[in-house]
């Protein structure tokens, strides 16, 4: 099985302040990810993009801020595809296999991510909390859970007793250890959770293990 691929949207030509913007955003991501938010420095961050300092600050404050702007783009890109996700056509059970499949290759595709909220969870979410205070961060793609627990439900094909919430918290829950898991797993258990000759099996075994909950 090979994996579902993301959404391509147009290719615009960025102005120079938003192009800056960017690659500064993409050298941060490396870059906090790598050494975690106390590790990180700003002046790395501007020496891989040839920029200043001053200039990361002008554009974005100071380095909590940057953080922040960092976590927003990497939950924008997940929440960017589950809104694109077109599921409406599909039979619930589907459906749910689909969004699973598409959580799973995401996961898999940015590790940076996983890295991220890690190293956001050791600081209690705070940087994450604030951007949603301000309506920076949504997640659209419960909007779309929704619809197919309500189409599930109202066919009769899924019984279980479970929200939108829960269900994301599940699928997210695998996807996220598969990455974020497999040293020490692979040091307790001698196995690699993201070895490529398993990737198909895992892959299934996520979307038969939600759907089997959500049939009761």
């Amino acid at each position: 099985m090979t994996s579902v691929d993301e959404p391509v949207r147009p290719d615009r030509r960025l102005p120079d302040a938003a192009r800056t913007r960017s690659d500064i955003l993409e050298a941060a991501t490396g870059e906090f990810a790598r050494a975690g938010y106390d590790g990180a420095r700003v002046e790395e961050i501007a020496a891989r993009t040839r920029t200043t300092k001053r200039m990361i600050y002008y554009y974005f404050g100071g380095k909590k801020q940057l953080f922040a702007a960092v976590l927003e783009r990497a939950y924008g890109a997940l929440h960017g595809v589950e809104e694109l996700l077109d599921v409406g056509h599909l039979d619930p059970v589907t459906a749910v296999r689909r969004l699973a499949e598409v959580t799973f290759d995401h996961h898999e595709r940015h590790p940076d991510l996983v890295r991220l909220v890690g190293i956001e969870n050791i600081h209690g979410g705070e940087h994450l909390a604030a951007a949603r205070r301000f309506g920076r961060i949504d997640a659209p793609g419960l909007a779309t859970l929704r619809e197919i627990l309500d189409a599930g439900r109202e066919s009769g094909v899924f019984t279980a007793d479970v929200d939108a919430v829960d269900l994301h918290a599940m699928i997210s829950a695998f996807c996220f250890y598969r990455v974020a898991g497999r040293h020490t797993f692979g040091a307790l258990f001698d196995r690699d959770l993201t070895a490529p000759a398993r990737r198909d099996h895992y892959r299934a075994m996520l979307a038969d293990m939600v759907i089997a909950y959500l049939k009761g």
